[in-house]
């Protein structure tokens, strides 16, 4: 297993555990955190023997935000020319179910990274913004986007616009959270949540993430036709004969993943 300068990577049977550790900058995502982090989640993605993702950060940041000082000097043509922060789209690109366990603060770009995760498990000390207005700026990693369409036009407008932050409570009750977990127990639970996913047969994962994407890309005819699609290939797979004997036959289904 690779060793990185922004994330420790650890593999708990199927489940890989990814860690953000740049505690002196509340783990601020800069260019290095980018290239770590895709670099550990192609690996991930590539590895029949890993089903499901985690990421996490320390207690107190799950990540702040973004490296300022990173942004600092730069102008509007090297960061249109560059088109930066598009890097971050390949992150959204994998294909296996991802899980954001977020302790602490997730502003700004920690928030939009935690949002490009499949859901996202929250501590108790949870604490969730886009304060980029502050800086007279504005989200760039598709936090406008994605936090309208977690918790609706009205809650997202009020954070972009004046930076509040939300707690745990109040991000469960928008629907931006799936579940709120004591704060010692996070990691823990993130990790046997996503080992009860990489249980599941493989394709069907694959299949069961795809079309709950596609609710927020497509119209609903057009999502209830991808979906009966795929409903329809999982009947090709040797896992799908498998699940229904196993089911009638009151045992464990046993996965070869075709």
């Amino acid at each position: 297993m690779a060793d990185y300068e922004t994330i420790k990577v650890e593999q708990h049977g199927r489940v890989t555990l990814i860690t953000l550790d740049r505690p002196n900058a509340l783990n601020a995502l800069n260019s290095q955190v980018l290239a770590d982090l895709l670099d550990a989640m192609a690996a991930f993605d590539a590895d029949p023997e890993q089903g499901c993702a985690v990421i996490t950060g320390s207690e107190k940041a799950f990540a702040a935000g973004a490296d300022i000082k990173e942004m600092q000097a730069q102008g509007f043509a090297d960061m249109y020319g560059s088109d930066f922060f598009a890097g971050w789209d390949r992150f959204t690109r994998t294909r296996k179910p991802v899980i954001a366990a977020v302790a602490g603060y997730a502003l700004g770009g920690g928030c939009e990274l935690a949002m490009m995760c499949d859901f996202i498990l929250a501590a108790d000390t949870a604490k969730f913004g886009q304060p980029e207005i502050k800086l007279a700026v504005s989200p760039g990693m598709g936090g406008s986007q994605r936090l309208t369409r977690a918790v609706g036009k009205a809650k997202a407008m009020e954070m972009c616009l004046t930076g509040r932050m939300m707690d745990a409570e109040e991000a469960e009750r928008a629907g931006l959270v799936s579940r709120i977990i004591p704060a010692a127990d996070l990691v823990e639970e993130a990790v046997k949540t996503a080992t009860t996913i990489a249980s599941m047969a493989p394709l069907a994962v694959l299949a069961n993430k795809e079309m709950v994407n596609a609710a927020f890309e497509t119209g609903l005819q057009q999502g209830v036709q991808f979906e009966r699609r795929l409903f329809h290939g999982l009947f090709g797979t040797e896992d799908q004969a498998e699940g229904m004997s196993a089911f009638v036959e009151k045992r464990e289904g046993q996965w070869k993943g075709k």
